[in-house]
């Protein structure tokens, strides 16, 4: 038997030590997220990402009686930015959540937005940094590899 190590690397920062950019973004995320239509969850989901042209594309969680005919906030936002421009790579994605209007610890995208975020790096050919904020700290991924160690991508189908 081998047994193999994954290993990732997460650097965790207060909010204060965000450059401008990081911030803009962050603030971007929770300003979508006000927007969510989360009437079952109250979980209110906000992300925004910034693609290699400066583009700054947002996307709050959608809810929907008929579960799971909704979608993630990662996903509304990495959808829009493919369909729009589809050409471009998405260089980084902020992700917050709030509850009662209250921003809270780090969130984590579920399984198929970490498929999604691969499937996107992969697509665009250059790292996708992800920045999981919270009220106090943000957590940042140089990757959406790290997010998924032993996935399923584009060079599975081959």
């Amino acid at each position: 038997m081998k047994e193999v190590k994954i290993e990732i690397s997460v650097s965790v920062r207060i909010v204060e030590e965000l450059t401008t950019a990081e911030k803009a973004l962050m603030d971007k995320a929770i300003e979508v997220a006000r927007n969510a239509y989360a009437p079952y969850s109250r979980f209110h989901v906000g992300a925004a990402l910034r693609l290699a042209n400066g583009q700054i594309i947002t996307g709050s969680n959608q809810e929907n009686a008929a579960s799971p005919s909704g979608l993630c906030a990662e996903r509304v936002a990495l959808f829009y930015a493919g369909a729009q421009y589809p050409d471009v790579p998405v260089c980084e994605i902020a992700i917050v959540a709030l509850v009662n209007g209250v921003l809270q610890d780090h969130i984590s995208p579920c399984g198929g937005c970490r498929q999604v975020l691969l499937e996107t790096e992969e697509r665009g050919k250059s790292p996708l940094r992800i920045l999981l904020c919270g009220k106090d700290k943000v957590q940042t991924l140089s990757s959406a590899n790290d997010l998924l160690p032993l996935s399923f991508g584009q060079n599975d189908l081959k």
